[in-house]
């Protein structure tokens, strides 16, 4: 077991560091997990330690044993400055956002951005007073033609929701940080165990752990990690914000951290096997993935990421909309459902006609988008394969 006063982990591996960080048995009468602190009130031995603001808990709003020990693993896994929790994935990013600019800034942001976020931009940010324009995922290091004087901050999402391109986000945040604005990186998909943002640019990483931190399809949960650089104006905004995750949630995302490395290396295996399935089907004209070699952004994810999960799309060629969803409706093994990162298989029907400004997806056939979960892939391969069936219907 490290040192208790040594809160890094970094000269272990992955799946060591899952589970040593964030832990001080030695501090919880010698429990391997902290204990689930329920709090609002903390009281203090005296005025003078009440106002010289040096004991370690003030308000449960502010943090207790029990979220610190999460923040705490997650500067570490992460290589940051600092972290914070909030009570989803969107909350997350919109944080983030309101973070790295103000009234009368103007932001960067990919047009293959998790579609709420965008929400968030048109009815938070611009009514505010804040320029968001939108840019093409795969224009890399050109993104400077589009900065303006008042740009402060790009958000990039690799690879893209939905749609899966992938960015170059090293040569993107080359140029921001030469123009001195902050890059921001939704890294859901990759997780630090995948993707180091930090290494590759960034000044601010998120996650919906909601997905693979907790892993068990139970809890609502965001985080923001930040560079020395924002990590000042993010906790600063994170506390005026009042952001709080409760004890319990923390508590399984805590869990769920544990076991994220072994979980995510199955479900790369098993999206590896039905990608390279799907490849071979009639029915499929494309196969979004980036850990295929057959996939456009596949250089890319090589040469910046250690692995992939399992969340992938597929365009279907020759069928109409309804033909599509009478496909998904024949699944019998996948659920259909919005979130992913959980155990359980999912599927969903994708439009991104719908709110694509910088660019056009003019494919022509159907998208699909499968979370590829932790049964066993030959059952899930069956149950495709039967469901491909109401495409003929």
């Amino acid at each position: 077991m490290m040192n208790k006063n040594d809160k890094s982990t970094k000269s272990y591996r992955s799946d060591t560091r899952l589970v040593l960080t964030g832990r001080d048995p030695a501090s919880n009468h010698g429990f391997v997990n902290p204990p689930v602190i329920h709090a609002s009130t903390v009281v203090f031995e005296s005025t003078e330690v009440m106002f010289s603001g040096k004991a370690p808990y003030g308000y449960g709003r502010r943090g207790t044993p029990t979220t610190n020990a999460l923040t705490e693993a997650l500067t570490d896994l992460e290589g940051a400055a600092g972290s914070v929790l909030t009570p989803s994935g969107l909350a997350a990013c919109s944080l983030a956002l309101l973070s790295a600019c103000k009234a009368g800034d103007h932001v960067l942001i990919t047009d293959s951005v998790y579609e709420p976020t965008r929400h968030f931009c048109t009815t938070v940010l611009e009514p505010m007073g804040v320029e968001v324009s939108y840019y093409d995922p795969l224009i890399g290091n050109e993104i400077g033609s589009l900065f303006k004087d008042n740009t402060v901050a790009v958000f990039t999402e690799a690879p893209g929701s939905q749609t899966f391109e992938m960015q170059d986000i090293p040569a993107i945040a080359k140029i921001a940080h030469a123009k001195d604005a902050i890059v921001l990186v939704d890294n859901t998909w990759g997780t630090p165990l995948f993707f180091n943002s930090f290494e590759n640019g960034a000044d601010i990483t998120i996650q919906a752990g909601t997905k693979y931190i907790v892993g068990h399809s139970d809890v609502m949960l965001g985080t923001v990690s930040a560079n020395e650089r924002a990590w000042p104006r993010l906790h600063a905004v994170h506390g005026a914000m009042g952001y709080h995750v409760g004890p319990g949630d923390v508590y399984l995302a805590l869990r769920g951290l544990r076991t994220m490395g072994v979980r995510l290396a199955q479900h790369e295996k098993n999206a590896m096997e039905i990608a390279s399935w799907l490849e071979t089907r009639p029915e499929v004209d494309r196969v979004l993935y980036p850990a295929l070699e057959s996939d456009p952004g596949h250089e890319i994810w090589k040469r910046d990421f250690s692995g992939a999960c399992g969340l992938l799309g597929v365009i279907l060629k020759d069928c109409t909309k309804a033909q599509a969803c009478a496909m998904l409706d024949n699944l019998e093994l996948f659920g259909l459902g919005y979130s992913w990162g959980g155990y359980e298989s999912l599927a969903i029907y994708a439009d991104p006609r719908k709110y694509r400004t910088a660019t056009k997806w003019d494919e022509p056939g159907q998208l699909v988008r499968f979370h590829i979960g932790l049964e066993d892939p030959k059952d899930l391969i069956a149950d495709l394969e039967q469901a491909f069936g109401a495409l003929k219907s």
